[in-house]
């Protein structure tokens, strides 16, 4: 639907628009006409957003997810509302269940009190109240909360999430500059790694209403891949000759325990890329795939008319910075 379809006057309200997920929500909402109303503590973090749509189409404004009346400012006359907010890992006042549970309950009530008509809520693949991640639980906490609030919104629930800004594959291309070797914790866990852009696009479709009310789809790539397969596949790309280690999870766990107390002490001195915290070790044990369920009852990407982008589309265009010479490797080998 292009922009000169749309009424000028329709608001949507993304929060955590100026992060790597948020930044492509946004230009595919603004490529269908909407107006953007940008929600995070420092608007002035997501200025580079503007030049994405028309002038004063995408416009940033101040809300904290700690202070209700900010977050009751951010939906005003809003038609639609998009929550993306989330982090990995705890630090500061960002803590998961403020961020995931509390931050999420927040908006929905919101939401629900300015009468906007759609709730999209960004969610992940193995949230479950049950689980032994933090993460993970606070994540089905936040989910029961938008369901209690606001009944109609849709849950997407994406796997790792790959694309030019990521912290996936960007990671393990900048490991493979410094390291001798690559430490892979669970290297046969399981990951279907889905593209950005096909997330943005689900939820532009949510919030134009073209998704099932009340329905919670899980995003998935086109490949199933094991967390070695996708380390190699990195390290092929950027042409490394790194060498791999698997650790079990008891390892991987003690030498996350050291790194995020390094990180903690040390007031982020210590490189985050070489940080790895107890939570995320946690996850691993798990897949993170699209479920059965979710595929037979078509709540897939595939279900929203999406065809799944693979990775060898669109990562080796963004890894090959990390080969010894990047760009210009085509031209030492001439």
């Amino acid at each position: 639907m292009s922009a000169d379809v749309k009424d000028a006057g329709r608001i949507v309200t993304v929060f955590g628009g100026s992060g790597f997920i948020g930044r492509h929500v946004v230009a595919a909402l603004a490529r269908d006409g909407w107006r953007v109303r940008v929600a995070c503590r420092r608007p002035d973090l997501a200025f580079f957003l503007q030049p994405l749509g028309k002038v004063g189409q995408i416009f940033p404004v101040q809300s904290n997810l700690r202070n209700p009346a900010s977050v009751a400012a951010a939906v005003r006359g809003a038609e639609a509302v998009v929550n993306l907010v989330g982090v990995l890992a705890e630090g500061g006042k960002q803590k998961f269940s403020a961020l995931h549970a509390q931050g999420a309950k927040t908006i929905a009530e919101a939401a629900v009190a300015a009468g906007a008509k759609h709730l999209v809520h960004v969610s992940a693949i193995g949230a479950d109240k049950n689980s032994s991640s933090v993460y993970a639980r606070t994540k089905a906490e936040g989910e029961e909360a938008i369901r209690a609030a606001f009944p109609g919104a849709v849950i997407l629930r994406p796997s790792v999430v790959f694309g030019p800004e990521d912290q996936f594959f960007n990671r393990f291309g900048a490991l493979a500059r410094y390291l001798p070797v690559e430490p892979v914790i669970g290297e046969a866990t399981r990951f279907q790694p889905v593209y950005v852009g096909d997330v943005a696009q689900a939820v532009a479709l949510a919030v134009d209403g073209r998704a099932q009310a009340g329905a919670t789809y899980e995003l998935g790539g086109p490949e199933v891949k094991t967390f070695r397969a996708i380390v190699e596949y990195a390290l092929k790309i950027t042409e490394r000759d790194v060498k791999i280690l698997p650790l079990s999870f008891a390892t991987g766990a003690m030498i996350a325990r050291v790194t995020q107390t390094l990180h903690s002490l040390s007031l982020g001195l210590f490189p985050s890329l070489l940080t790895t915290t107890v939570d995320q070790v946690e996850l691993l044990r798990h897949d993170n795939v699209v479920s059965a369920q979710a595929e037979a009852a078509g709540l897939t990407l595939e279900g929203l008319g999406i065809a799944p982008t693979a990775i060898e589309a669109i990562v080796p265009s963004y890894l090959y910075r990390y080969r010894k010479t990047g760009q210009y490797q085509a031209q030492r080998l001439a």
